[in-house]
This record gives structure tokens, C-alpha cells and sequence, in this order.
């Protein structure tokens, strides 16, 4: 069954609609803001978090008037038709971002106003959620730093061409390294990493087990990454089930960041094709301060429980790791309803 279909006719009541930001230092050395959507009707609250990166776009927020009683795609449908920037987005997947935090919250109070949790509308099991650290690294000190706190973590790192043999050669020696992040279809950020056939080729050697997430397909890098599909990986693009038929080639893995896909339909219909298409999922994070961790454990728990996560409890985003950190396997989270 669809799984939209399972979600679509929930009834969801709002009475009221509340704001609140929030703001910490994390460890790729800025300061992340965010804002948490509030939806509360009968007695119950929906939380949802928007992620925008820039902090002006968390600035002159909107109050779009929600109330009544819906059916969850109703209701799907009005924040769709919302004005929700009274200002010009900063970013062109900020207005997904922003739409996935109301939806989201509606998600959340429809189903706490059921009494049920995702995993029960979706007529599956939580599982306990596998997650991996995900870091931006200059020398081997920050790894250094959370092995002391998690002797067993695992890894998400991001490599860039200042990276040296005897750093890739070091991290490949720890064996511990599952996803690497060329982050090589952005464009006008400050991760922008330039495609390079001889760094492509480094990576893939030296980490021979490894998901490759995002490499930049040309004419200089297409007969490396096209040896390597089956551990290829796609973030960025992804935004729903066209974006996924765009691929420049059959994916193999997919990295889930719910807040790209806007809505929730749009995200159940993506997982439902990755169904048919036997794909490896795992789920991506974006330094979430709030309820938005908890939603993606939770969409982790029971899509795509065993992969290799970027859902690591938000103490990991921390500038400096210290004392001991949660490990992994994570308990099945309770990010959605009840």
C-alpha cells in the first residue's frame, strides 16, 4: 500500500500556531539557528523544525492562519498554498525546508491526536537506528577527540583536496569510515568542492568499502564514478521522485534528508519508489537543534534503520566532543505522535 495513502486521511485539529527560534555554535564552526513550528489543537502539539541555514531567513517568520479541522492532505494542501516567505528565500531548498517544517508539525499533532505513532500509521515496527558521525576534518584531532568519547563510532566525513595521503591513509587504517561526502554538486556555499579526477580516483582506492556520496559527473570524472556505481550515492539532487528519475545514471543509494522533499507526500512516494527499486537508504541530518533530530531518527527507525545514518544524537554537533557520547544502535526514537 502506498504509503502516503496510510498518512492522507489522518484528521488533524488546529487551534493555534506558535513560534520559537533557536541558536547554538556546532562544530563546522558556525552558528546554526533554527526555528521550531508549533500546530496545537485539542489539547495535543505538533512540532516541527525549520532548518534554513541563514539566519536572516529565520527573521521576520510568517503566521500563516491554520486553523480548523483537516484531513492531513487538506491541510498538506493549505500550507502548500500559505505564503510562507514574506521575505525572498536566501537559499532555492529553503522553501522546502520551510514547508517540511509545517508539514511536519501537522504530522506530528495529527498523529498525537490519534494516539499513534509513525511506525503504527504506517503499519510497521521502530527499529533501533543505526547512525554514524558526520564531520568536517582538517587533521586527524577532531576523529581523535570523539574516539575518546565513542571508542566505536563510525564516520561520515567530508574529504576536500587539501587532504593529504597520510590523512587519507590514516583514517583508512581506523576501518571506520562509512560514508564520504564529495560534496561536488554544490554550488555558491562554502563546502563547494571542485571535482578532480585524481582526488576522486584517491578516494575511491583508499576507501574501497565506502559510500561516495555526491561526486560531480563530467567529462573528466564520469569514467571513475561510473566504475563505482553501486556505491555511489546521491544527496543533494534529491527532492522527491522525478529528482530521482534525473539521476545521470540508475542510483543504487540514496541519502534521505526529509526537509528537501517539502512535503510529506513527496517524501513517502520517494521511499515507495526506492521499494520497487531495491535502493539503499540511509538517512542525512542538517544540524538540527530540536524536534527536527527526533524526526529523522524517527523516519530512520523505520525506513532505513540499518544504514549507515546521519542522525547521531546533537551532542556530537558540539565544537569540542567531551564525556561520553551516546553509541550506536539508538533505542527506537519517539519523534512523531503519541
Amino acid at each position: 500500500m502506498r504509503r502516503y495513502a496510510m498518512v492522507d486521511s489522518l484528521p488533524v485539529t488546529v487551534d493555534s500556531l506558535t513560534l520559537s527560534r533557536r541558536e547554538r555554535d556546532v562544530s563546522s564552526g558556525f552558528t546554526r539557528v533554527t526555528t521550531t513550528v508549533e500546530l496545537s489543537g485539542d489539547g495535543c502539539i505538533g512540532r516541527g523544525e525549520d532548518v534554513c541555514y541563514e539566519a536572516e531567513d529565520h527573521a521576520n517568520y510568517p503566521r500563516p492562519n491554520l486553523t480548523g479541522e483537516w484531513e492531513f492532505d487538506g491541510l498538506s494542501d493549505a500550507i502548500d498554498d500559505a505564503d510562507l516567505w514574506p521575505d525572498d528565500p536566501s537559499q532555492h531548498h529553503a522553501p522546502a525546508f520551510r514547508q517540511w517544517a509545517f508539514e511536519s508539525a501537522a504530522l506530528d499533532l495529527g498523529l498525537s491526536q490519534a494516539e499513534m505513532t509513525l511506525a503504527e500509521a504506517l503499519d510497521t515496527q521502530a527499529e533501533p537506528v543505526r547512525f554514524v558521525v558526520s564531520t568536517r576534518l582538517d587533521s586527524f584531532d577532531r576523529i581523535e577527540s570523539l574516539l575518546d568519547s565513542n571508542p566505536d563510532a563510525e564516520f561520515k566525513l567530508d574529504p576536500t583536496l587539501e587532504w593529504d595521503d597520510a590523512l587519507l591513509e590514516r583514517l583508512a587504517d581506523l576501518d571506520r569510515v562509512r560514508v564520504l561526502d564529495l560534496k561536488g554538486l554544490y554550488e555558491g556555499t562554502e563546502v563547494d568542492t571542485e571535482p578532480s579526477a585524481d582526488f576522486y580516483e584517491r578516494v575511491f582506492e583508499t576507501f574501497p568499502d565506502a559510500i561516495v556520496e555526491d561526486p560531480a559527473v563530467t567529462g573528466e570524472t564520469m569514467d571513475i564514478v561510473e566504475r563505482e556505481t553501486e556505491r555511489v550515492a546521491w544527496d543533494y539532487p534529491i527532492t522527491g521522485v522525478p529528482s530521482v528519475q534525473a539521476l545521470p545514471f540508475e542510483p543504487s543509494v540514496l541519502n534521505i534528508k526529509p526537509s528537501r522533499f517539502g512535503t510529506v507526500e513527496s517524501l513517502f512516494d520517494t521511499l515507495d519508489l526506492a521499494d520497487r527499486l531495491d535502493l539503499t537508504l540511509y538517512g542525512g541530518g542538517q544540524f538540527e537543534l530540536g524536534v527536527g533530530r527526533d524526526h529523522i531518527q524517527t523516519l530512520a527507525s523505520v525506513a532505513y534503520p540499518d544504514g549507515p545514518n546521519d542522525v547521531a544524537p546533537g551532542r556530537y554537533n558540539d565544537p569540542e566532543a567531551s564525556g561520553s557520547l551516546p553509541t550506536s544502535p539508538l533505542d527506537p526514537p519517539e519523534g512523531f505522535g503519541r
